[in-house]
């Protein structure tokens, strides 16, 4: 009997670590470890924009890093990001979102960086400046938003963070946001990039389609001038907070190529 009794229990042991490997599996991998992830933030905001993006990509072995742009030039966002990347060991996929994506255009050409991730982002060729690239086109409502210090820095009302850059996230997060903007300096819209680092590295896109701040259809029409794997997501200008895991996704496709 106490032999049976042994048996039985010996079975159920069994029995039961076969049931714990597939939880095992599941577990997210490490699988990215070597890779590093340089995050750049836009204009009205700050790094911590990527609070919810940072532990995604990190679940996969990515080293992060999240850039604090000064927002006083495109050579001083530029240089804070070449900082960033330079203080990196192994490949750098570098993404940048709304006036990010100016400042990974001009640093993205550093041999670190193997591959760019534009989010909602814009994508200006060499020479052009955000304002050359919106020349000529009708004003958007938030521009009449935009309050200018005595420094010339530029910040958004309350009420266009609520209803034009955030407008998918509750009014209490969004009020956050605009309390805790980053001014942007005015001449940063005349600056013009002097390299276009699409041209030499592959891209990816993610297109916010409710997003009140770039047009939508702009942000298509950039991803495919620049010949980005696009995604699109049903979201504000802050695709990364309101869906991170759509925005971790294109980086971690973007980090896994380059692997």
């Amino acid at each position: 009997m106490n032999g049976l009794l042994k048996k039985s229990i010996a079975s159920a042991a069994l029995a039961a670590s076969a049931l714990v490997l597939p939880a095992a599996h599941a577990a997210p991998p490490g699988d990215l470890k070597g890779t590093n992830v340089v995050l750049v933030h836009g204009a009205f905001a700050d790094g911590s924009s990527w609070d919810k993006v940072i532990p995604l990509l990190e679940a996969r072995g990515l080293h992060v890093v999240s850039v604090q742009n000064p927002l006083s030039s495109l050579a001083d966002d530029a240089a804070a990001t070449k900082r960033a990347i330079d203080a990196q060991t192994g490949p750098v996929v570098l993404v940048g979102h709304s006036w990010g994506g100016v400042v990974i255009t001009q640093t993205g050409d550093d041999d670190k960086v193997k591959a760019l991730v534009y989010v909602a982002a814009l994508a200006p060729d060499a020479g052009a400046s955000v304002n050359d690239m919106m020349k000529g086109k009708p004003a958007p409502a938030w521009a009449g938003e935009l309050h200018k210090d005595s420094g010339n820095y530029l910040t958004l009302s309350t009420n266009a963070v609520i209803h034009d850059f955030a407008q998918d996230l509750p009014p209490a997060q969004a009020r956050t946001l605009a309390a805790t903007q980053g001014p942007w300096f005015a001449g940063a819209l005349d600056d013009k990039v002097s390299v276009a680092a699409w041209h030499t590295k592959p891209s990816w896109y993610v297109v916010a389609d409710q997003d009140r701040m770039i047009d939508p259809h702009a942000e298509a029409a950039m991803a495919q001038a620049i010949g980005a794997t696009t995604s699109h997501v049903d979201a504000s200008h802050v695709v990364m907070v309101s869906h991170p895991k759509a925005v971790a996704d294109a980086i971690i496709a973007a980090a896994s190529k380059i692997q």
